[in-house]
């Protein structure tokens, strides 16, 4: 009852709008769990007695072994980095960030291509040395080999979380360890692992939840997981009902590692015992063990971004002329469009919902900050299908108006882009509103309420004072949404309409076409174009705020 009177206290426009934006991300949600108590057909039947227990192991196997995989490497990465210093360590600083330009299912098709029988390893082996070998033996198009590809570009996440977690900490907890006896070995595991789970284990529920969202890589290495199903059974078998049952599978098993997250991190929390707090200073590293050190961190750079980048290129030399065209063209422009359309309405949703949330304190409004996150949470494939039933129920009602009215009865909003971006709106609200929010954290209330006080209304202090102090959040949240969408794969190939590509698809067409050595120059523009965005913003807005 209070937080029904609360609510009524805080209806304005701001209030409303949200709850408009809100309702955008809750309806597929609802739509997808209610679906799972309707009757069932005969082919959810049989993919339930048949296929339901594949789809769900090597899901769980795949998120496993690459949630421990990633976790290795990337936390011992974050350890070296953050505590030592080694020969091209202020490049690899940002450079180990560089894979997560790379999206798995491109470096899936580099892979393929340079471990199969015509690639570069065997045929080096057969020319050079007369060396034939066994093909199972670089057969990457594997279960082993999925985890292999999703933790070569997605170990970043968690390098990335945990290096900020453990630069920001005292160096007064490492030096009480040697204290006390402790070996570099032993105040890793003892340490630095206990205070930094928080960081690690919600850094590697985001990777779960892109090994979940995944299609590209599942597909074109042929394992069967929730994602190519409910693309088989919505464009194989027409069935939009067995589809939203598998999506609402896949939905309770994300809820389901949420919660073990939760459970995971627990309630513990370490802080400071002074305000004086100094922080990490790398120590350098001497004879073997700097060298040794610099070739774990080159190495893996190595294998995750130089290698796939450098076989990418060597394709496109070979095809460029057949690939570039009006067409090819249009697909840059396809792409660059929509994600920035995309991700200028998410920055736009993003600050009226960050705005409410910010001036109106309570239960209702952090409600409203929960929901945002909720579609990242939900795998592409799961939102698609949702996203396709809600719009062909308003292509119906919008059918039935036209007849009514003797209007031309046309399919308007299922055959358009707005299906798509409101799918790309669902999916990553919370990656914009997340910077927003953190932006507005940093700006706090004092600047509002001062022009408040001079008799500025809420939407004039908005334009005039948070909006310019929210330039680097603004900034950062648009960067962050346009790679995304713009590497974005599942949404786009369940949604595109038609005669609309992206360079994403295109990429995907080919690999699957067995074109790979086409899909090459679609691959780089899409790396070469993340690459800079991510380099701008860990680079030049971390000076920024310095």
């Amino acid at each position: 009852m209070r937080l029904i009177q609360q609510a009524k206290k805080q209806v304005n426009m701001w209030a409303i709008l949200s709850l408009i934006f809100v309702s955008m991300i809750l309806i597929p949600n609802f739509l997808i769990g209610f679906q799972l108590f309707t009757e069932p057909n005969e082919n959810w039947q049989h993919i339930k007695d048949y296929l339901l227990k594949d789809y769900i192991y090597n899901s769980l196997v795949i998120i496993l072994f690459t949630g421990l995989a990633t976790t290795i490497v990337g936390v011992s990465l974050a350890w070296f980095i953050t505590m030592y210093k080694f020969p091209l360590r202020n490049f690899l600083k940002w450079g180990l960030i560089l894979p997560l330009a790379i999206p798995p299912y491109i470096g899936a098709y580099a892979y393929h291509g340079i471990l199969n029988y015509t690639g570069v390893i065997q045929t080096t082996l057969r020319n050079s040395f007369d060396i034939s070998v066994k093909q199972s033996y670089f057969n990457i198009m594997t279960l082993q080999g999925a985890i292999f590809i999703f933790t070569l570009f997605l170990f970043p996440y968690v390098f990335t979380i945990t290096k900020s977690f453990l630069q920001n900490q005292s160096s007064s907890i490492v030096e009480n360890a040697k204290l006390l006896g402790d070996n570099s070995f032993e105040t890793f595991f003892r340490v630095i692992i206990p205070i930094s789970r928080a960081a690690i284990v919600g850094s590697v529920t985001l990777v779960v939840l892109e090994v979940l969202n995944d299609y590209g890589v599942v597909s074109y290495f042929g394992i069967q997981t929730f994602s190519t199903a409910i693309f088989r059974t919505w464009y194989g078998m027409k069935d939009l009902d067995s589809a939203l049952k598998l999506a609402g599978t896949l939905m309770f098993i994300v809820i389901f590692i949420l919660v073990i997250e939760k459970l995971i991190r627990g309630r513990k929390r370490y802080s400071y015992a002074t305000s004086k707090v100094r922080p990490i200073e790398p120590k350098p590293l001497t004879g073997m063990k700097k060298w040794l050190v610099f070739a774990y961190c080159f190495g893996i750079f190595t294998i995750a971004f130089i290698v796939p980048f450098l076989q990418l290129i060597q394709w496109a030399m070979m095809t460029y002329e057949k690939v570039i065209s009006k067409e090819f063209l249009t697909l840059i422009y396809n792409s660059v469009f929509v994600a920035t359309i995309a991700a200028l309405i998410i920055v736009f949703i993003s600050l009226i919902i960050g705005n409410y949330t910010r001036l109106h304190q309570g239960r209702f409004t952090k409600a409203f900050s929960k929901v945002t996150t909720l579609g990242y949470s939900i795998p592409g494939a799961a939102i698609a299908i949702a996203v396709i039933s809600i719009f062909l129920i308003l292509d119906n009602f919008v059918l039935k108006v036209s007849s009514a009215f003797s209007f031309d009865s046309v399919y308007v909003l299922r055959t358009s882009l707005v299906m798509l971006v409101s799918a790309y709106i669902i999916r990553f609200l919370a990656i914009g509103f997340n910077s927003i929010e953190s932006g507005f954290e940093k700006v706090g209330n004092s600047f509002t309420e001062a022009s408040r006080t001079l008799g500025k209304s809420t939407v004039k202090t908005f334009f005039k004072v948070d909006i310019p102090m929210l330039k680097g959040a603004i900034f950062s949240g648009f960067i962050l949404v346009f790679v995304d969408i713009l590497k974005e794969l599942p949404l786009t190939m369940f949604l595109q309409p038609f005669n609309f590509s992206t360079l994403a698809t295109q990429a995907f067409k080919y690999a699957n076409d067995e074109r790979v050595h086409e899909a090459a120059l679609a691959s780089i523009i899409i790396i070469v174009i993340s690459g800079i965005c991510i380099f701008f913003f860990h680079k030049v807005l971390d000076k920024e705020s310095n």
